[in-house]
């Protein structure tokens, strides 16, 4: 957990694990931030505690780390490291293997490309173009405004929709380049109804 100093103390009689840092500054302390930042990490705690802090509740952690603060830093993998009793270098290596876990903030809006098969063999990789062209990003990357994140998934299952991707959570199909064009256009003027 990372917390000033005067907090960890606290943290410690309540046995929640605490990596001293000057992250939050004193005059946070007391700010609604550093409380939600406090709860957060109490939750990944409790992840790790509820398995008995065992090397087997890496992948767990993980998704209840991603849940929380939306993607997966170093800091935290070192914390996940110290707390599961696991080489950093694992927790880097399950991080960077599954797609779902991503080690950078999220953009404002995420768009999730379906590569398998069906969707591949409809267009998948033109929407990939698209977005590329309009946007200036690739799988794996969010625009420098902050506003774009962009992945991709081996199936989402919908086959029949194909080609199919995820706008926020938003399942689409039958998909075409100038569909995905005014998507991005849209979320980059922050078109509510893009």
């Amino acid at each position: 957990m990372f917390v000033h100093a005067k907090a960890s103390d606290q943290l410690a009689k309540e046995g929640i694990m605490v990596h001293k840092t000057d992250k939050i500054s004193p005059t946070q302390e007391n700010s609604a931030a550093a409380a939600d930042q406090n709860h957060q990490w109490r939750m990944v705690d409790r992840a790790m505690r509820s398995n008995g802090n065992r090397p087997e509740a890496l992948i767990e952690t993980l998704h209840t780390v991603q849940n929380t603060f939306g993607f997966i830093d170093r800091d935290a993998m070192e914390y996940v490291a110290s707390g599961l009793h696991v080489p950093l270098s694992q927790v880097y290596s399950v991080a960077t293997f599954y797609h779902y876990f991503t080690l950078k903030p999220p953009g404002e809006h995420t768009c999730v490309v379906c590569t398998g098969t069906a969707c591949y063999v409809s267009g998948s990789s033109a929407l990939l173009e698209t977005i590329h062209n309009t946007v200036g990003i690739d799988p794996g990357e969010t625009s420098q405004d902050g506003k774009v994140s962009l992945l991709t998934t081996r199936c989402l299952g919908s086959c029949g929709l194909a080609p199919a991707a995820v706008f926020d959570g938003q399942v689409a199909g039958k998909l075409q380049s100038a569909t995905i064009e005014e998507k991005m256009r849209g979320w980059m003027r922050h078109d509510p109804d893009a």
